[in-house]
């Protein structure tokens, strides 16, 4: 027992011994980044500034007061160590110094804006530029090296690794004291706050010490990866990218027998010296990209979904494990096929001693991220190369522990308590931005995340020749599963030479990008909430406010009968004198003059400002309404249509019959099911019949012009099914159940059921009265 004592003791004196000497480095690290402080402060305040006094404190908040906290831990700590015998004790120090980690959350929280103000200062300042490139670092006191010379940017990035290197030491102490020691149960506390701490810091600014030596002995950090998709040899395959400081490395994971560690395979690697980007001029030779149909991608979610509520019922039935994993298999299939067939937005990469390369993103975003990340690493001065076979294979090797992003972005990667996101309707309104050097032609696109990635959802218009845009436009965005909300602002080019022969290549330029996140708590209230993002310099402002999906589904009928929102539609037809209503009418005549070849009609969202005012003009049965339709922009003509159904008190196919069409549309004979079918049509009201069959064929001749607007049937009954089938009130209060659940099974069979009818041929009314059949029993 006493040898073990002694030999903890022993054990805890070499851990403490190291401790100290990187505590000493670390204290002459933060003394070098705090020399050039003084000076600069100094002539912040004279005629010829290097920096603003507000540039000192953001790139070295906090420096001082840590510096502070470690010099007086050392000195304490110091003497102790080297009187060193069985009575010392000092856990009292470690759990103090615990307690002041509030001062690195701080450090923590501005670190990047810290990294974003130097750089920008390098740029624009020569004589900064030359202080942050080399700060001198004073050596350990018995060592022969004086000093050594080290960036701003690595000596910023110091803090962040010290507590993780703190929170190991406190590991290997508690490990070699007895748990009767007085410093037991401070250490265990110290540790406790240190690894608290540690999880609440935010992963995105911790490059994991990220550094690979090259054979030159250089270090080559990691500074981005992946999962892209790449189109090679005409086919889609997931790869891994890599980017480092000097090469992007293009790998994808090897095939392992169980229980071996997994590798990556390099398929093709660029120097960033040899790496340009083609204009989209030169881009003329690249293969076609197949983009699948929107309604393939649709038809994949809904499954998604479906599988998602049935992992869900197993889960809350206690299901065996077995068919839980079964089911989560066959998940990640569908979500993999998703994710590898959904990007249809070309990032071309060419090496300019031959081949190029061609990546598909689904989003512009993260096009102008890995574009603006590679940019930003070639204004160094930098070498081409060849990389030997064994240097390949060690940077290769190297990925696998370096690699940010481990997983494949699908939902069935994620853990069971990660949140599930947002399911619902997330309502913004784009107000303004400001900070733009030179007036310009602007607009903003909103993208949500969805399925694993992002998807653009909603463009405001272009604001012409101005720096300072005033959108105030409102957008209806829904949310499958969302957490992010991401803002990109670009200048419009009407350059018809510029414009690309692939018409998925976006040459508008990106001004400003940001993203938020969407944390429950905070959108889940009735009110809105208004916000600032910024981007390079870009403030843009919004506002939003989230409603559940249940919440947005609800029918109110309206308390004014005089109306025509909210109105029952018999009400409406009698007090016209009309089969189909008015509005339905022109809404339906004003799509088919100007907006039949709209891409995208009646799926992008319209201004919801310019709704409500057709919904008002409308309601009042306005003399102006004709004028207003003609000069109203298309898409909010298409989105009061919607409207118009959705307010309806019932929905148009009624909430009486909503059962029978669930049943008849799951019928698999196709003779009982068209027996079915048309006699729950002719149990419809005539008003509720005609007006439905009018819509029928206007939305048939929107789908003739797919190749244009690319509106499939099976999109359009996407954004109509639930609009003309879902339940009121009293009767969906049975369905509702998850949020997602509501979304996978009632809303697939709503948009099986009008999408029956779109295929079906030309339905006429007098056909379908006259024609009572057999099939007359009463539903």
């Amino acid at each position: 027992g006493e040898r073990d004592a002694g030999k903890g003791l022993e054990m805890r004196k070499l851990v403490l011994s190291g401790f100290l000497a990187s505590e000493e480095i670390y204290i002459n690290q933060l003394e070098a980044l705090l020399l050039p402080m003084k000076p600069l402060k100094a002539t912040a305040t004279t005629s010829q500034p290097v920096l603003t006094l507000q540039q000192i404190e953001t790139i070295f908040y906090k420096i001082q007061d840590i510096y502070e906290i470690h010099k007086e831990f050392y000195d304490s700590l110091c003497p102790k160590v080297q009187q060193w015998d069985s009575n010392v004790t000092m856990g009292h120090l470690f759990q103090k110094l615990a307690s002041q980690l509030g001062v690195y959350k701080a450090f923590v929280d501005n670190y990047k804006i810290a990294l974003e103000t130097a750089e920008k200062c390098s740029q624009s300042n020569y004589q900064f530029q030359k202080i942050s490139e080399e700060l001198k670092v004073k050596g350990p006191k018995d060592s022969k090296e004086s000093h050594t010379s080290v960036t701003m940017e690595a000596l910023l990035y110091k803090p962040i690794d010290r507590v993780t290197r703190s929170t190991l030491v406190l590991h290997d102490l508690l490990k070699h004291t007895p748990a009767d020691h007085p410093d037991y149960p401070l250490l265990q506390d110290a540790l406790r706050i240190s690894q608290n701490f540690l999880s609440s810091i935010n992963e995105d600014i911790d490059p994991r010490r990220t550094a690979v030596t090259t054979p030159k002995g250089e270090t080559r950090q990691l500074v981005k990866d992946g999962f892209l998709v790449e189109l090679s040899e005409g086919s889609r395959k997931l790869r891994h990218v890599f980017l480092f400081t000097d090469v992007l490395l293009c790998a994808k994971l090897k095939k392992t027998a169980v229980g071996k560690h997994q590798q990556y395979d390099c398929k093709w690697y660029v120097p960033l010296a040899d790496l340009v980007f083609p204009s989209p001029e030169e881009s003329e030779h690249c293969p076609q990209v197949h983009v699948i149909p929107d309604h393939e991608l649709e038809d994949m979610k809904m499954k998604i979904s479906a599988i998602k509520s049935e992992v869900q019922k197993e889960k809350a039935n206690k299901g065996q494990s077995r068919a839980i994993e079964r089911l989560k298999k066959k998940m990640f299939e569908n979500e993999f096929w998703l994710l590898l067939n959904s990007p249809a937005i070309p990032f071309r990469i060419h090496n300019r001693n031959g081949k190029s390369y061609l990546f598909l993103l689904s989003s512009d975003y993260e096009r102008s991220e890995w574009r603006e990340a590679i940019q930003k690493l070639q204004k160094k001065d930098l070498q081409a190369f060849v990389l030997s076979s064994v240097e390949l294979q060690v940077l290769t090797g190297s990925c696998f522990k370096l690699r940010t992003v481990h997983n494949i972005p699908v939902t069935s990667n994620k853990d069971d308590d990660e949140s599930p996101g947002l399911y619902g309707f997330l309502h913004v309104i784009v107000h303004s931005a400001k900070g733009f050097k030179q007036s310009a032609n602007l607009y903003c696109t909103l993208e949500v995340d969805s399925f694993g990635y992002f998807v653009s959802k909603a463009k405001t218009r272009v604001f012409r020749d101005t720096t300072e845009p005033q959108w105030n436009e409102e957008f209806e965005i829904e949310l499958e599963g969302s957490q992010s909300l991401r803002i990109l602002c670009y200048e419009k080019c009407y350059d018809k030479t510029k414009l690309n022969k692939d018409n998925n290549e976006i040459v508008d330029k990106i001004m400003g990008k940001g993203q938020i996140q969407l944390d429950p708590q905070a959108v889940q209230t009735k009110n809105w909430h208004m916000d600032v993002i910024e981007m390079n310099g870009i403030k843009v402002e919004f506002s939003m406010k989230f409603t559940s999906r249940d919440m947005s589904l609800k029918r109110t009928p309206s308390k004014k009968q005089t109306g025509v929102f909210g109105v029952k539609i018999s009400v409406v037809t009698k007090r016209e004198r009309s089969k189909v209503p008015y509005i339905v009418r022109q809404c339906i005549e004003e799509v088919e003059k100007r907006g039949i070849e709209e891409v995208g009609i009646y799926r992008i969202s319209g201004v919801a400002t310019d709704i409500q005012a057709l919904k008002a003009v409308f309601d009042a049965n306005n003399k102006d309404i004709l004028v207003m339709l003609s000069d109203m922009d298309i898409n909010a003509i298409a989105g009061t249509l919607k409207l118009y159904f959705r307010e309806l008190p019932e929905p148009l196919l009624t909430d009486r019959l909503y059962p029978a069409f669930m049943e008849g549309i799951a019928l698999s004979d196709p003779a009982a099911k068209e027996n079915c079918m048309m006699h729950l049509l002719r149990s419809l009201p005539d008003p509720n019949l005609i007006t439905f069959l009018f819509l029928l064929e206007h939305l048939k001749r929107v789908a003739e012009k797919e190749p244009i607007n690319k509106m499939s049937l099976h999109n359009l009954a996407t954004v109509f099914g639930p609009t003309l089938l879902r339940p009121s009130e009293g009767e969906s209060k049975a369905h509702l159940t998850l949020a997602s659940d509501i979304w996978s099974h009632d809303v697939m069979a709503q948009v099986q059921v009008l999408l029956y009818y779109l295929q079906h041929p030309p339905i006429s009314f007098t056909e379908l009265k006259r024609n009572t059949l057999y099939f007359s029993t009463d539903v």
